[in-house]
C-alpha cells in the first residue's frame, strides 16, 4: 500500500546530502552538488555532471534557505502530489522544505495551525511542514499520497491559497504570524504642536 503512495526515488531524495563540492569538478565555478536525478536515484551532483551523465534524465534542483534544503513548487509539483504541505514565498519563488526543521521558540500567541508530525507552527491550515513530514504521515496513517492523479489534482486546487496574495512580501523561512512585531508609533513632531496663547510684553512705566 505504501509503495503505491510514495514514488521509489523520494526517500533517496530526502536523505541525500546536498551542496557539497563535486569531486569531479571541484575547480569549476558551479561545482556544488545541488541536483538530483529521478531516474538514477543516486547521490546529488553538480551542473556539469548533469550536462554529461544526466542530460536526458528528469532532474530536480535543490536550493537553500537559511541552511535548509528547499525545492521550487513549479518543479516538484510536476512529479509529486504536494497537497497538504505548507509552501512559502522566498525570493519571489514559491518553495517547500524537503525535511523537518527544528522548531524555533515562539513568543506571543501560539499558532492554531501545526504540522501533524513534528508540531511545527504553520502559516496556514496545511497538514505538514515538509515533504519529509508528509512521508512520515503516509507511513503512519496511509491517508495521503505523493502519487499524482486526477483526484489529487482536484484536492490540490482546493488547498488554501492565502500565501499567493502575499508573494510580494517574500515571506522568509521560519517567520510565523504570531512573531510579527508591531512597529512603534513615530515620535511626535514639534512642528505640529499648537502654540500657546501669545503673551503681551509687560508695559513699561
Amino acid at each position: 500500500m505504501e509503495a503505491m503512495l510514495v514514488p521509489s526515488w523520494l526517500e533517496s531524495l530526502l536523505s541525500s546530502d546536498f551542496f557539497s563540492v563535486c569531486s569531479s569538478h571541484k575547480d569549476s565555478p558551479r561545482s556544488e552538488c545541488n541536483m538530483f536525478c529521478l531516474d538514477c536515484q543516486d547521490d546529488a551532483f553538480c551542473f556539469y555532471c548533469r550536462s554529461t551523465r544526466h542530460k536526458d534524465h528528469p532532474v530536480i534542483q535543490i536550493r537553500r534557505s537559511s541552511y535548509h534544503d528547499v525545492v521550487r513548487v513549479t518543479e516538484i509539483e510536476k512529479v509529486l502530489d504536494i497537497s497538504g504541505v505548507q509552501t512559502y514565498v522566498i525570493n519571489s519563488a514559491r518553495v517547500l522544505f524537503l525535511n523537518e526543521r527544528p522548531q524555533p521558540k515562539t513568543t506571543g500567541k501560539a499558532s492554531s495551525h501545526l504540522c501533524e508530525i513534528c508540531r511545527r507552527s504553520l502559516l496556514d491550515p496545511f497538514r505538514f511542514c515538509s515533504l519529509g513530514c508528509k512521508l512520515v504521515g503516509i507511513k503512519r496513517n496511509g491517508d495521503a499520497s505523493f502519487i499524482l492523479s486526477t483526484k489529487n489534482d482536484e484536492i490540490t486546487e482546493r488547498m488554501p491559497r492565502r500565501l499567493a496574495a502575499k508573494a510580494e512580501e517574500e515571506l522568509r523561512e521560519g517567520i510565523q504570524q504570531e512573531m510579527y512585531q508591531s512597529m512603534p508609533p513615530p515620535p511626535h513632531s514639534n512642528s505640529r504642536r499648537r502654540k500657546g496663547i501669545p503673551q503681551r510684553a509687560p508695559l513699561g512705566p
